[in-house]
């Protein structure tokens, strides 16, 4: 029996995960062509569809990667175009904590190593070794719900990339250096860099992508309102 279109969809959220460590290996233009055709259905305000894409490839991932990691080693931030969040609090502390100390215990970083926290921070500007990075971009006039259409497109570009094979992991990270990203990429400067998608074909004998993680059950999501 064939599996449902719900069971479909439950599948690839449940498979998909942020890949930390790829292959070197490229993706076929055309495989890359189809996720973005199929991403390119995701919902939007007033149908504005406020997403610009540009994806990287061979050199140019590869120059992206060198200016990105200088830049970070560098010290110096050039600062996004999104406020960051000011602190995390509470559950959202706890999530947060929860996904980096999995993390670093899969590569083998202490608690406390600092050394070995900015090591593995880095790779977030080496894109993880990834063949190719699209950074997503909004239109400044749409304001906030241009950045919410982003962000729907971000969920169903991952889920086609899934559906395709490839892996991916989201990375608001890259946003701290907006300017950069967008001018080595020829992005007009006025647009807004959401967050950037790395992607391409996971290392699967890497421990970075050895753990999975957990999702909050509904009782702490979702509340009914009946009367």
């Amino acid at each position: 029996m064939n599996p449902t279109p719900a069971q479909v969809l439950d599948a690839l959220l449940a498979q998909r995960h942020s890949c930390r460590a790829f292959l070197p290996k490229p993706v076929e233009r055309a495989t890359i062509e189809s996720v973005l055709r199929t991403a390119q259905r995701a919902a939007s305000w007033c149908n504005s569809q406020a997403w610009q894409v540009s994806v990287t490839s061979g050199e140019a991932t590869e120059r992206l990667r060198a200016r990105l990691v200088e830049a970070q080693q560098s010290g110096v931030r050039g600062g996004s175009d999104f406020p960051f969040p000011a602190e995390y609090r509470g559950v959202y502390l706890e999530r947060r904590r929860e996904c980096g100390f999995q993390l670093y215990s899969a590569v083998g970083v202490p608690r406390g190593d600092k050394e070995g926290y900015a090591r593995q921070t880095l790779e977030n500007f080496r894109l993880f070794g990834a063949p190719h990075v699209a950074i997503l971009t909004s239109d400044p006039g749409l304001g906030p719900y241009g950045a919410v259409d982003v962000g729907g497109y971000v969920q169903a570009l991952l889920l086609a990339m899934q559906a395709h094979g490839l892996a991916a992991i989201a990375q608001a990270a890259l946003a701290n250096h907006s300017a950069l990203v967008k001018r080595e990429l020829e992005i007009p400067q006025e647009r807004l860099m959401v967050c950037g998608v790395s992607f391409g074909y996971e290392d699967t004998q890497h421990p970075a992508n050895s753990y999975r993680t957990s999702r909050a059950p509904l009782t702490q999501a979702v509340r009914f309102v009946d009367a």
